[in-house]
């Protein structure tokens, strides 16, 4: 398996481009079942999740071509209507497949989900949400089997604003019969642009943006051109990094109202940030500060960057706490954090990080996407190598993660079977 070495001291300086999200192409791919024809998706990230999304789509009978930053996905008339284990298993996004497959097909047999090992994420208000809108649901033999001969609209009240159910739901309405009221949905900028790209199909949303989704039903929709947004998480990252080394890079493709809590975080922590036509710049002289991080759904802090935000406040001035409100698991990777030096003691969801003047380099691996870039980080501030493995995890969120590191002054290498590159 492939390995990161680090060796660190280096500071980040430079211009980076983001691509687009990965927590929006996969679902966006997805929505391009509910269109019979052609819909191309521009500002396609080059990360190994699409090509397993593409052969989802392709087992269902549609047919993708191209490749990042540009596919094509020509849906039939005719689908099929089951997502196999093989690929179901590798990315968790792959049941976004669900709420498409009953609007087209009426039936749906998906295999329950793997991807990160972050704690549970049960499917149990995608099954509420679209039983209100006449599913019936059976699970056998490790496949969620669901039945829609019409689905019909609905008022459906989230108890939580789930990200995945707000997106299987509103893609199984957008066809629905009548109107669907979806309250307390998600508000993540993936789910606007989930929004816009239905729109643009021909569906009918209103209050996007807003906790409140209302959809009027069309007959069909009609395939469209979509350009991915940008990856906030890749774009928070490289800011989180910059902040970290003490460095100045400008982030183009990226939203700077998109990380507002977060790049108010790193201003309290002693960076300035400024926005930019295209993006943001952050810069930071001297030392991090030790800043308190609670995670919560949009507009709250992200969990994806609390990683980011323990490996600052693990060389910051001071101490900080932390609270984890979204997955139990993602304080999995503290203990590899905490072979380079780090000082952070967990209670249940919450984490006492204090600052060292530097970490030390040593192996460590990734548990998930998000603390596999988060040790690439650490591993920048600290003595000596830092070798992180398991780093296929890093390669289903960021495209070139080594390559753009190294563009802004990264000492960084990937090394596999044995020969760095």
């Amino acid at each position: 398996m492939d390995t990161f070495e680090i060796t660190g001291g280096g500071r980040l300086s430079g211009d980076v481009t983001i691509t687009g999200a990965k927590n929006s192409v996969l679902k966006v791919m997805a929505a391009a079942l509910l269109a019979e024809g052609t819909t191309t998706l521009t500002r396609v990230p080059d990360i190994i999740d699409v090509p397993i999304m593409s052969e989802i789509l392709r087992g269902l009978g549609a047919e993708v071509t191209g490749h990042a930053p540009e596919i094509a996905i020509a849906v039939p008339a005719t689908l099929g209507h089951e997502a196999d284990y093989e690929h179901v298993r590798r990315i968790r996004g792959s049941v976004c497949v669900l709420g498409p497959l009953l609007a087209r097909t009426g039936r749906a047999r998906v295999a329950l989900p793997g991807g990160d090992a972050i704690g549970s994420r049960a499917l149990d208000l995608h099954i509420m949400g679209l039983e209100r809108l006449g599913a019936t649901f059976d699970n056998s033999h490790g496949y969620l089997v669901a039945e829609a001969p019409k689905l019909s609209g609905g008022q459906i009240w989230l108890d939580f604003p789930s990200v995945g159910a707000t997106e299987n739901i509103l893609m199984a309405a957008v066809l629905a019969d009548g109107t669907t009221t979806i309250d307390n949905a998600a508000r993540e900028p993936e789910i606007v642009d989930l929004c816009e790209m239905l729109i643009a199909m021909g569906a009918q949303i209103g209050g996007v943006g807003s906790s409140t989704l209302e959809i009027s039903g069309v007959d069909r929709l009609g395939g469209c051109h979509h350009d991915v947004v940008g990856d906030r998480i890749v774009a928070g990252t490289f800011a989180f990094g910059v902040a970290m080394t003490r460095g100045d890079v400008a982030i183009h493709g990226a939203k700077a109202e998109h990380l507002e809590l977060a790049l108010d975080k790193l201003v309290q922590a002693g960076a300035a940030v400024s926005v930019l036509d295209d993006g943001f710049r952050v810069r930071a002289d001297d030392r991090p500060r030790a800043v308190d991080f609670v995670t919560l759904p949009y507009p709250g802090f992200p969990t994806d960057l609390q990683p980011m935000a323990i490996a600052l406040n693990s060389v910051a001035d001071g101490a900080a706490f932390v609270t984890e409100n979204v997955f139990e698991g993602r304080f999995m990777f503290i203990d590899e954090l905490l072979r380079l030096g780090a000082e952070v003691r967990t209670d249940g969801h919450h984490a006492i990080v204090r600052g060292r003047e530097r970490l030390s380099g040593a192996p460590v691996r990734a548990t998930d996407i998000r603390a596999g870039a988060a040790l690439v980080l650490a591993g920048l501030v600290a003595d000596g190598v830092t070798t992180v493995a398991d780093v296929q995890h890093v390669d289903r969120g960021y495209e070139r993660f080594v390559e753009s590191l190294q563009a802004i002054g990264a000492d960084v290498r990937r090394r596999s079977d044995d020969v760095l590159v």
